[in-house]
């Protein structure tokens, strides 16, 4: 009765270990950029695994990082800016505000925001969060005009990292 209560024991804990090592197989992240077109500004939203942007920041910096922490959100907001930028026409940054970031368990949520301006079909979008760190990063990124069109999805990844909202076009023709 003891021996197998062990073994139960053991057996459970096995797949509760296997169970977490199977749980992160993928590494992902999903941008929404939406016109909102009562301020006529484009407002952006990323989110992120929590422990991948945790273990991307110990392994640049060798240290454990507390994004509760103004010092260590400064951090990661300029490896952040690096990574995600949009360029118009003329290949020039557009002005993205840092509105700020959640954290939860699970999740890193950044906020941005581009004032007056809407995210045309010209402009190129480089998303290349976490695909320097995880060779199998994929970002998505879900873009909105504003005027109740349906959702459009790019697909960003370490060999794909910019690509304009042209497309879209493109994609979405038959």
């Amino acid at each position: 009765m003891f021996l197998s209560r062990i073994k139960i024991g053991l057996v459970t804990a096995l797949m509760m270990v296997s169970a977490v090592a199977y749980g992160h197989r993928f590494h992902a992240g999903i941008t929404d950029v939406s016109m909102n077109p009562r301020s006529g500004n484009t407002e952006i939203v990323h989110t992120l695994m929590a422990h991948d942007v945790e273990a991307l920041l110990e392994n640049l910096y060798q240290r454990q990082f507390d994004l509760s922490d103004p010092d260590d959100v400064e951090v990661f907001k300029k490896y952040f800016e690096k990574q995600f930028y949009i360029l118009n026409p003329q290949k020039e940054k557009l002005k993205i505000t840092w509105l700020g970031l959640r954290v939860d368990p699970n999740n890193v949520f950044i906020y941005q925001e581009i004032e007056n301006q809407k995210v045309k079909s010209d402009f190129v979008i480089h998303q290349a969060v976490l695909t320097d760190f995880l060779a199998d990063q994929v970002n998505t990124l879900n873009y909105s005009d504003g005027n109740n069109k349906a959702v459009q999805t790019l697909t960003f990844h370490r060999n794909q990292r910019e690509l304009s909202l042209a497309e879209l076009a493109r994609a979405s023709t038959p």
